[in-house]
């Protein structure tokens, strides 16, 4: 890669990462914002309590996009290992930290498992498999995303075991485990809301 193609690379993850797909979609369907309704969360499960499946459908469409696009541009331009966990940790930040929205972002599980299928199908295909199990079994969907991205690190060590792209992660991990902290204390309680069949 030429010099400045990795932190254009880079940029433009963050960038796209910052486009909040949950507050568009509620926008363009006349919906609330997600920031100040449900748990004020502007990502796929809140969108679904406020405007449905359909409007939930598109933005976890969305917000996958925003980790895959990145991903499949990187691999395009035969980016090395750090670079591909760079690309990754900034799309995934830009969901979480949106420049174009205050900062305020959502909590990443999407974009997190868009970044795993761009780095390889087989890595998003068993991490999206067990949320999904987790989640028929258990109702919860936060405790499926806690589950699934926990064993996720083995995951990727399992299919490209570089340790940049481990680190990087168990650095998501780490932080996507930090913004569900309110849905640990609730499922600690007792109170975390359940999927609704």
């Amino acid at each position: 890669m030429e010099t400045a193609t990795p932190y254009l690379l880079i940029l433009a993850a963050y960038l796209l990462g910052s486009v909040s797909s949950a507050i568009i979609v509620c926008r363009l369907m006349g919906l609330p914002d997600p920031r100040t309704q449900g748990s004020n969360n502007p990502g796929a499960t809140n969108v679904l309590r406020i405007g449905g499946k359909k409007a939930a459908a598109i933005t976890l469409l969305g917000d996958a996009l925003k980790g895959l696009l990145p991903m499949l541009a990187a691999h395009a331009l035969h980016a090395s290992p750090l670079i591909l966990a760079l690309t990754a940790m900034a799309a995934f930040l830009g969901h979480l930290y949106p420049v174009f929205f205050g900062f305020r972002g959502g909590k990443g599980v999407a974009t997190a498992l868009g970044t795993q299928f761009g780095l390889h199908w087989a890595i998003g295909l068993s991490v999206a498999g067990i949320w999904l199990f987790v989640a028929r079994v258990m109702k919860i969907s936060s405790l499926a995303a806690l589950i699934s991205m926990a064993l996720a690190p083995l995951i990727v060590w399992w299919f490209r075991p570089a340790p940049e792209l481990v680190t990087m992660q168990l650095v998501m991990s780490g932080l996507l485990f930090w913004r569900h902290r309110s849905n640990i204390a609730n499922m600690l309680s007792g109170k975390e809301g359940r999927i609704k069949t």
